[in-house]
């Protein structure tokens, strides 16, 4: 199946490890936040495609999670903020080699060469495992070679024998060179034609004994910049200063599709906590793979009737308000667990220093909340994409399959 796959795929498209230190505290890492929208195709539409395929690429496999162990210590990371994409800087081989890697919720494998003119390198820390790769993100592709080799994260994450993908060819990544897979080890099942599953840098860390929990913590925050470092990953464990108040714990959903990724139950009401019922208890994603925050279409017609905001078909693809509209705008509430979570009006909209740069008017007030492009009721009726994230904490738990999130000093900002 693998082999028909690669076959399928390449005819469409001819038409020494580093020293273990034990970490008793988590690991920090900065995010960078950049803009990489290229082409045609809208924010939305790439978003959209996103959500098909983890809709519906994923829905035939049956999957069962594994329950991680218990170690001996923690990690924290810096992440940029791309507007579109939220990017790490990591270190492959020895010599390294540095590559931009996506931070991806929605997938698991980690991969690199997506930019030809900064390929992956066969070093002294090279070992080829003779397996192909190959994963699909609706929004792009990457086929290539399987190795293992030495992983630095942000310079301070050091996992030696991590699986990396060598992209022999990837289509949708421009800007980029790669993906830093961070989602369920569930999710690289058939990815590799060896079969079996892959684990990733977090497993991989913790096993290692490089973390003590085998958690991330994710810290995004809103930018009216095209290129900023504003984020972080905490590799085992969290980062209290990145919060405000407790943080609130749920299951990951059994309902699938949802379940297979970082799902989670939530409803959404607007006006109050107990306003008008946006999006009836339902299950879907927290990606930080996609941008908008998009909601089953049927909960996006009634959050237009609510707002009297219409779609913007033209430019951008985003609905837009005016602003009379705006002034009247209340807060979407999110109840998650026994928590309730408000987005204010200003978070819901996009930065408006960056709609020229989606091909939108200068002077437009344009929306984030978006179509996911099917009804509600079918498994997977919303992502909670990094412009939900940039208001609230994060923190996915693979060993106890939790989800935790948390208020932050950007949950009221109006940086929009």
């Amino acid at each position: 199946m693998f082999t028909k796959l690669l076959v399928a795929v390449s005819l469409a498209l001819c038409a020494a490890a580093s020293p273990v230190t034990i970490r008793s505290a988590p690991i920090s890492i900065p995010l960078a936040r950049q803009f990489n929208l290229t082409g045609a195709k809208t924010v939305l539409e790439l978003d959209q495609a996103r959500a098909r395929f983890l809709k519906h690429g994923s829905a035939s496999k049956s999957k069962t999670r594994a329950k991680g162990a218990a170690a001996t210590g923690a990690v924290t990371v810096p992440v940029t903020n791309g507007v579109v994409t939220y990017t790490v800087a990591v270190d492959v081989g020895s010599p390294a080699t540095t590559y931009n890697l996506i931070v991806d919720t929605g997938s698991s494998n980690t991969w690199v060469g997506a930019d030809f003119e900064n390929p992956y390198f066969i070093t002294s820390t090279s070992q080829d495992t003779g397996a192909e790769v190959f994963v699909e993100y609706g929004s792009g592709l990457f086929l290539g070679e399987e190795f293992l080799d030495t992983v630095s994260i942000g310079g301070v994450l050091n996992i030696a024998k991590q699986s990396i993908g060598a992209a022999e060819f990837a289509e949708g990544f421009d800007g980029v060179d790669g993906i830093l897979g961070i989602g369920p080890t569930d999710l690289t099942s058939g990815t590799t034609s060896d079969g079996g599953l892959v684990p990733t840098v977090l497993d991989n860390a913790f096993s290692l004994g490089l973390i003590s929990t085998k958690e991330i913590g994710i810290s995004f925050a809103p930018t009216t910049n095209t290129s900023t470092v504003n984020g972080e990953l905490i590799f085992g464990g969290v980062d209290t200063s990145k919060f405000t108040g407790e943080l609130t714990n749920v299951p990951i959903t059994t309902v699938s599709p949802a379940s297979e990724f970082v799902g989670i139950n939530q409803t959404i009401t607007y006006g109050s906590a107990d306003g008008t019922t946006v999006l009836a208890s339902t299950a879907g994603i927290v990606d930080t793979g996609t941008t908008l925050l998009l909601l089953a279409t049927d909960a996006v017609q009634t959050y237009q009737s609510l707002t009297g905001a219409v779609l913007d078909d033209v430019n951008t693809g985003l609905l837009q308000i005016t602003p009379a509209q705006f002034a009247n705008l209340q807060s979407l509430f999110f109840h998650i667990g026994d928590t309730t979570f408000e987005f204010t009006p200003n978070a819901q909209l996009w930065p408006r220093s960056l709609n020229t740069a989606i091909g939108g008017e200068a002077d437009a007030i344009y929306l984030i909340v978006s179509d996911l492009g099917s009804p509600s009721g079918e498994g997977l009726d919303f992502i909670n994409g990094f412009g939900w994230l940039e208001r609230h904490f994060f923190v996915f738990n693979s060993a106890n399959n939790t989800v935790s999130f948390a208020t932050t000093q950007f949950t009221d900002a109006t940086s929009n």
